[in-house]
């Protein structure tokens, strides 16, 4: 690991410092007000210090869990192509609350057809696939579907519709 080469971080003891390391984070990538304050954690022991700077950057706009869970949502489905239930599961894992992924994935519902989507990943996994599709093939195409984080009925839905055949009902791992 870099840090047994490299020594343990700095301990930070100023504002100035941490705010620094917090604006140079969120050029890198957003981050939600949870990540940046874990971050801001390992860098400085003062907790006081820590929540001085996150409600510094909350006041100048830098830090909004409503607007990150918009940008994350709008690139997950654009360029990831992932589904809701995925994608509300990443970012809970990231600290985010409820009401601002609702929001968000209400949101990204209006511009983005989930349907779509679906057929996109299914013809381009077919495309790779030789031979006939079995039963076998079937099933591994669900379950990519459903780490993607889209509902099973509309993954059903939609391999019928394509492979013309019943598909099985399979448990449900949400």
């Amino acid at each position: 690991m870099l840090l047994c080469m490299f020594g343990a971080q700095r301990k930070l003891d100023s504002e100035g410092e941490l705010y620094d390391v917090a604006v140079r984070a969120l050029m890198r990538r957003g981050h939600s007000v949870n990540e940046m304050q874990k971050l801001l954690m390992r860098r400085c022991n003062n907790e006081l210090l820590v929540r001085v700077v996150l409600a510094r950057l909350k006041e100048s706009g830098q830090l909004d869990d409503a607007r990150y869970a918009k940008q994350f949502v709008r690139q997950r489905t654009e360029i990831r192509r992932q589904g809701k239930f995925r994608i509300s599961r990443d970012l809970r894992a990231r600290g985010v609350a409820d009401e601002h992924i609702d929001a968000a994935l209400a949101e990204a519902a209006e511009q983005t057809d989930e349907a779509a989507l679906v057929r996109a990943r299914i013809e381009r996994k077919l495309k790779l696939t030789r031979g006939e599709i079995d039963d076998r093939k079937i099933a591994s195409l669900y379950g990519s579907l459903m780490r993607a984080g889209f509902a099973p009925d509309l993954i059903r839905r939609e391999l019928k519709n394509i492979t013309r055949a019943e598909v099985p009902e399979v448990e449900s791992a949400e």
